[in-house]
């Protein structure tokens, strides 16, 4: 099964905005806030590379607050 880690930079003060947002999502596996140069890290599984890139780049960085992201994906 594809993951990813995806580390997320955000506006300032929309931690919260974007992980209720990214909890209503299907495929995410799990969210953290953190400190540091990122603001949310993001675990995503996807039944397949396709979907898991589909996830990622309409669902996750087109969250509103989203300044940018950092995108790993998991070697099987």
């Amino acid at each position: 099964m594809p993951s990813a880690y995806v580390l997320i930079n955000c506006e300032i003060g929309s931690e919260k905005h974007i992980i209720s947002k990214l909890n209503n999502l299907s495929g995410i596996e799990e969210v953290s806030e953190v400190n540091g140069i990122y603001d949310v890290i993001v675990k995503v599984n996807s039944d397949s590379i396709d979907k898991l890139k589909e996830t990622i780049t309409t669902s996750i960085r087109r969250i509103d607050t989203v300044r940018s992201t950092l995108t790993l994906i998991v070697i099987e």
